[in-house]
């Protein structure tokens, strides 16, 4: 879990300033517990566990992966300037994904130690978490009709892309609208998606009590589903998470190729800004370990 919030808090926080990612970086470890908390509603004895946890997975994170992703900031850096190829967008994203599922599965074991500590309270009450994230996700996206789920998905695109950019013009705006147009994305397949992971994650914890799961099998069954999540078996689903994969690299790499030299720079300087503040996250506290 913390993998996603390390993701979603650096993705937030590229897209806001330098003194942003600093500040989301070296609060993940409080950040991560309360998010966490609000699923599973920590007892007295799991939470200085599930606290020293977080704060260890953060450290090796800091000596071991800020680095890595410091260097693939570097390496879009140094695209930046050019015109780039949807593949080219591709194997950058693919790299950022695989860092993150390396993160998960660093976290593997204290997340086996975790889910053989739940009681049937905690269960329910990750249950009743989901039906409430579910609810929101509903009022957000289904509730909408298609022209405003579509105009929501252009706004959204918008404001990243200025943030990084600057300022589109008429024409780059409307490039990224026919993208939002022509795009496959559907609400209520992400939903069913969203729904399946979700039962799936409780059935794998309610598999580890009902069978009394050792911790190498359980640490295996979680390291399992991390697998299946980031790379799920031929079928729908996956071939859904493969469509929108590869929207995301033509968007990025048209969108890309209709900026001006002006706007290339300022996305440059903000790449190696991020690269260099990784960098000095990494050095704070010294050393590498084995990944």
């Amino acid at each position: 879990m913390l993998a996603r919030i390390i993701g979603a808090l650096m993705a937030a926080a590229l897209l806001a300033s330098c003194s942003a990612l600093k500040l989301a970086y070296n609060n993940l470890p409080e950040v991560g517990y309360w998010w966490l908390d609000g699923y599973v509603d920590f007892d007295d004895a799991q939470t200085p566990r599930v606290r020293e946890e977080l704060q260890q997975l953060l450290a090796w994170h800091r000596r071991n992966e800020l680095p890595k992703l410091a260097d693939l900031l570097q390496q879009a850096q140094s695209l930046a300037p050019g015109e780039i190829t949807p593949t080219q967008a591709c194997d950058l994203l693919d790299a950022f994904r695989a860092r993150l599922l390396t993160v998960a599965q660093r976290g593997a074991p204290a997340g086996a130690e975790l889910a053989r500590s739940l009681s049937e309270a905690q269960l329910r009450q990750i249950e009743r978490k989901y039906q409430k994230t579910n609810a929101t996700y509903a009022e957000d996206w289904l509730a909408r009709s298609p022209a405003q789920q579509r105009e929501k998905r252009y706004d959204q695109f918008l404001d990243r892309s200025e943030d990084f950019y600057g300022r589109l013009d008429a024409g780059q705006r409307e490039l990224l609208r026919q993208q939002v147009e022509r795009s496959a994305f559907d609400p209520l397949a992400v939903d069913a998606d969203r729904k399946r992971r979700q039962q799936d994650v409780l059935a794998l914890l309610r598999r580890v009590q009902t069978q009394q799961l050792p911790p190498g099998e359980t640490q295996a069954q979680i390291q399992a589903y991390v697998r299946q999540v980031a790379e799920p078996a031929p079928g729908p689903a996956a071939a859904r998470q493969a469509a929108m994969m590869q929207e995301a690299c033509d968007t990025m790499a048209v969108l890309h190729n209709r900026t001006t030299a002006a706007q290339r720079e300022k996305a440059a300087r903000r790449l190696q800004a991020y690269a260099n503040d990784l960098r000095q996250l990494a050095d704070a506290q010294g050393g590498a370990d084995t990944p």
